[in-house]
């Protein structure tokens, strides 16, 4: 089985600035970079569609917008459980006193 070959950030920004700084073209420099001319122009347009720095994250991080709904979701998650036991806990109580 063949591996998907991964590149970096750098090497990513470097190929796009190349092309939208340098004015070579995209089959220019994905010849010159042994990468196809689709996956360059991708890029180009995932990097123009994101902010500079944002683009190209990579598997697992995550914006600060979505680490805070993330975050945000676990801790409505948190509050239901506590919640349900607390509707429980009262309910339980509920049939003691009677």
């Amino acid at each position: 089985m063949v591996t998907r070959k991964q590149y970096t950030k750098e090497f990513k920004l470097d190929a796009i600035s190349l092309v939208l700084d340098h004015g070579h073209t995209t089959t220019e420099v994905s010849r010159n970079l042994e990468i196809t001319s689709n996956m360059l122009r991708r890029w180009i347009r995932e990097y123009q569609a994101d902010d500079a720095d944002q683009s190209f994250r990579g598997n697992g991080k995550l914006t600060p917008e979505q680490e805070e709904i993330r975050q945000l979701k676990a801790q409505i998650k948190q509050l239901k459980l506590e919640r349900e036991i607390l509707k429980e806990a009262t309910g339980i109580e509920a049939k003691e006193t009677k």
